[in-house]
């Protein structure tokens, strides 16, 4: 989708916005990034200054701009201050973002180093947003990451067309500019390498290790190299996409899932020349939970959503994937997310003919981390933390991003990454 901006469209767009008192836009922006601020500010032609703002508020603002779902947050608030149609914010922010480039804007800058050391396990937007924060305010942050490059999901994941890899690289670049040393191929995935940074000078320890595990579905007739997980599916489309358009070109593609990942892996197949792409849910429409922008984006692709499809089985050839078979579903009572459950119908089960599968049931943490055996993990294998802080029950270590929330939201990261800053800044000053 096109999410670029001119100068003209920006004014025109900031013009129309009411100027709230306690600007609800604002409250539902969860790393306040403060857009009534820097829309304010725009809409008086103070450009620079909102670019300024923009930055100083999110060091990942022109990411979370270019693929926040700003329909269910700062936009949905504009809504509720009765203005008929909500101010495209997301796309304002990342113009002034582009736009601070442009001109060599240079909002950020870092206090002198107050040699005080502290480690942040993970380069995805959390460890490198609180890698950030703490760097502008002298703290000598080095951030341990176990891939070849920085940036996590955003780099490794989310397709080109939807975040765009300059604009990634360019807030890495500045974050870095802050003093952050990034330490790639470096992984950190136990206790007693958490123990050990500590016993080396480094005073407090934020993990961000993200969601990198598809979670599991329990599908007979799983053999075939036809059959791919979400990362694994992800991952190739940016990191060889020759080859992974001989892989889907003219094939007919079932993705299973409901979210976020499987929205970008239908989009993605489609766009590289898949005969036919099928989402297959087992809900409806409205319980899913892909943002209403991903999924505008796989019907704007020519995308097929079949829903109340619960796949039973894998039909295979030689090995071959030849089709699923999927029976439909009703819906009955509610579970304890308040989704109504799923209930197969007798005697409806079909064979659906397709020639390769994504399976995207959602990311969860890896099972890696359990090796963290001094920090209390959810049953679903998330890092707990105190709510306020991203503390963990461990003194000197803070957690926050998926890793803590399972997979969640880009922005939820950032704010997750200031939190811990603010936090570990005033467990070291006290």
């Amino acid at each position: 989708m096109d999410n670029c901006f001119s100068m003209d469209h920006a004014l025109r767009e900031a013009a129309r916005c009411l100027l709230c008192h306690d600007a609800p836009c604002s409250t539902a922006c969860p790393a306040v990034t403060e857009p009534d601020k820097f829309i304010r500010k725009l809409r008086f032609k103070n450009i620079k200054g909102a670019a300024a703002l923009v930055k100083k508020n999110n060091l990942l603002g022109g990411v979370c701009g270019a693929i926040c779902p700003t329909s269910c947050l700062c936009e949905e608030g504009c809504l509720a201050s009765g203005i008929g149609t909500p101010i495209e914010i997301g796309r304002i922010q990342k113009f002034l973002v582009e736009y601070g480039w442009q001109v060599g804007l240079m909002p950020v800058g870092a206090k002198p180093s107050n040699g005080r050391k502290v480690a942040v396990i993970g380069a995805g937007p959390s460890g490198l947003t609180c890698a950030g924060e703490l760097a502008r305010e002298g703290y000598e942050v080095t951030v341990f990451e176990r891939l070849s490059c920085p940036g996590g999901m955003l780099t490794h994941l989310i397709p080109e067309h939807r975040l765009g890899d300059d604009l990634v690289e360019e807030e890495i670049d500045e974050i870095v500019g802050l003093g952050v040393k990034i330490k790639c191929d470096s992984p950190v995935g136990s206790q007693a390498e958490l123990d050990r940074l500590l016993a080396n000078g480094f005073e407090a320890l934020y993990v961000a290790t993200g969601a990198w595990k598809c979670a599991t579905l329990d599908i007979p007739g799983r053999d075939s190299g036809d059959i791919f997980d979400a990362i694994s599916f992800l991952k190739l489309a940016k990191a060889d996409s020759a080859k992974f358009a001989g892989l889907v070109r003219d094939k007919d593609v079932a993705v299973i899932g409901g979210g976020d990942s499987a929205m970008d892996a239908a989009a993605i197949a489609r766009k590289y020349g898949a005969k036919d792409v099928y989402v297959l849910y087992r809900r409806s429409y409205a319980q899913m939970p892909a943002s209403h922008e991903a999924k505008a984006e796989v019907l704007v692709e020519g995308v097929h959503l079949l829903f109340l499809s619960q796949p039973v089985s894998y039909v295979l050839k030689d090995e071959r994937v030849r089709g699923i078979k999927l029976a439909r579903c009703a819906l009955g009572d509610p579970d304890d997310s308040g989704r109504r459950r799923p209930l197969l119908i007798d005697g409806t089960e079909h064979t659906f003919p397709v020639d390769l599968i994504v399976e995207a049931p959602g990311l969860v943490p890896e099972d890696a981390m359990a090796q963290f055996s001094g920090l209390d993990l959810s049953a679903m294998n998330c890092i707990v933390v105190d709510d306020n802080t991203g503390a963990t029950n461990t003194a000197k270590i803070f957690a926050g991003g998926d890793a803590v929330r399972g997979a969640s939201l880009v922005v939820r990261a950032v704010a997750d990454g200031k939190r811990a800053a603010a936090a570990i800044r005033q467990a070291l000053e006290d």
